[in-house]
């Protein structure tokens, strides 16, 4: 397990360094605006730029806007809500790395840099599909469970909803998030590296309720679950996981499922990599052994040291990413920023984050925002004092089970980062250089 070192614990500790780039952590965000304002006013004194953020008061007359002088828009009799106009330029984007002209077997990816907390908006959680998505009708959807079972059971999605519901707060990562950028900078913003991330609140029933009525029979080791798209995408479970916390989900932040997000029904599974979370379910078989299916032998597998692949991947190791400033940003002159970004961990919470201004020789910890749910995004924020000098920037994080967010480096010395690699977990720099602008530092 990685080691953390170089952390200075107590914020009391983080004085201004030689370079007088770094300010003492407060729980107070008032301090943190006042110390804005005495900088800007100081650099306008001095000829120099106003701190990002902020801006200089002054005693003068509030003018009257339009939207002050006249109606607004009437409610309509039906209407689904939608983002201001003002914010058309967030939305999810295919990838710039992979080109892929069929459409069907593809991916759209969540705008991270612009998420103001840790639920991700409907309409802007990532999309992978295996043979596109389709239109299910709920009316005339079923899902079967079979196989090893005292007693095989057909359900509709009326018995379904009639079960008392429970709702989660889960993260969702897809295990290619990020494999176009281990040893160069491909991505150049972090939707493009990280954005196959979302997450939010899910809505359905333990699996385990549905299998204790199909009762389960001695010697059942594994449970398969198949979707009803055109790829009839398929992966095997360990029935240990399936009885923990695996959820079949109907509801999802607040509202039904999304199409592209596997309505009406789909199977999600907390901690794992996004392609086991079967989306359109519709089969679920009980064996003594895994099947083996193309998703555990051509695709979803990890090459190892001696030319060997690794199968069932499944969890999603701890991680982190800054998110702002990030790639296709720009600091508007020296002064105070903060530095925010998101960590998470399918084996359990996270417990703290470290971020270097320095491109790791030095590590400070980080402020983590409530609410920090198992298994879900988790929010850090860092105050930095910027001086105009080039800078590279990164986080990492550390779990309840006290795994540290390696390097690449580390993960190369476990693993063969060679052809087509999932499972990128390894620490993500960012630099920025003298005139503010913000680029992808993988190297």
């Amino acid at each position: 397990m990685p080691k953390r070192s170089g952390v200075v614990a107590d914020p009391r500790a983080l004085g201004a360094s030689p370079e007088g780039d770094i300010v003492p952590r407060s729980p107070s965000r008032r301090n943190f605006i006042r110390g804005s304002l005495a900088f800007a006013g100081g650099a306008l004194a001095a000829g120099g730029a106003m701190v990002a953020g902020t801006g200089v008061a002054r005693a003068a007359a509030l003018s009257i806007p339009p939207s002050n002088q006249s109606m607004g828009r009437p409610i309509p009799q039906e209407m689904y809500g939608m983002p201001s106009k003002y914010e058309a330029h967030v939305f999810r984007e295919r990838s710039s790395v992979f080109k892929n002209r069929q459409n069907f077997s593809d991916w759209s990816m969540t705008p991270l840099q612009h998420q103001t907390g840790i639920i991700t908006p409907n309409g802007l959680n990532f999309e992978r599909h295996h043979a596109g998505t389709p239109d299910i009708d709920p009316a005339t959807h079923r899902l079967v469970i079979h196989g090893m079972v005292k007693q095989p059971l057909v359900f509709t999605m009326e018995d379904i909803t009639r079960y008392p519901s429970v709702s989660k707060f889960y993260f969702l990562e897809c295990s290619g998030n990020t494999l176009t950028d281990w040893t160069k900078a491909a991505s150049p913003t972090v939707q493009q590296s990280h954005g196959l991330l979302s997450c939010t609140q899910w809505t359905g029933i333990p699996v385990s309720w549905l299998l204790d009525e199909a009762g389960v029979l001695p010697g059942a080791k594994w449970v398969l679950f198949e979707g009803a798209d055109g790829s009839a995408h398929t992966r095997s479970i360990p029935i240990e996981k399936v009885l923990d916390d695996c959820l079949l989900v109907y509801g999802q932040g607040g509202e039904m499922l999304r199409p592209e997000q596997g309505y009406p029904l789909r199977l999600f599974i907390p901690g794992w990599e996004g392609n086991v979370s079967v989306k359109w379910l519709r089969r679920i078989k009980v064996g003594d052994q895994p099947w083996h299916f193309r998703s555990e032998t051509a695709r979803y597998t990890d090459p190892m040291p001696g030319g060997k692949w690794r199968q069932f991947s499944f969890v999603m190791e701890c991680k982190s990413v800054i998110t702002n400033p990030s790639g296709g940003m720009k600091l508007k002159g020296p002064g105070l920023y903060e530095i925010v970004g998101f960590a998470w961990s399918g084996r359990g919470k996270i417990t703290a984050v470290d971020v270097t201004v320095d491109g790791g020789r030095n590590w400070h910890q980080a402020q983590l925002e409530e609410p920090i749910f198992d298994k879900c995004l988790t929010r850090f924020r860092f105050r930095w004092k910027w001086d105009g000098a080039p800078a590279v920037i990164a986080s990492r994080a550390v779990d309840s089970t006290g795994y540290v967010q390696p390097t690449v480096e580390q993960i190369g010395k476990v693993r063969a980062l060679t052809g087509f690699v999932q499972h990128h977990n390894g620490i993500f720099p960012w630099a920025i250089n003298s005139a503010g602008e913000v680029k992808n530092a993988v190297a």
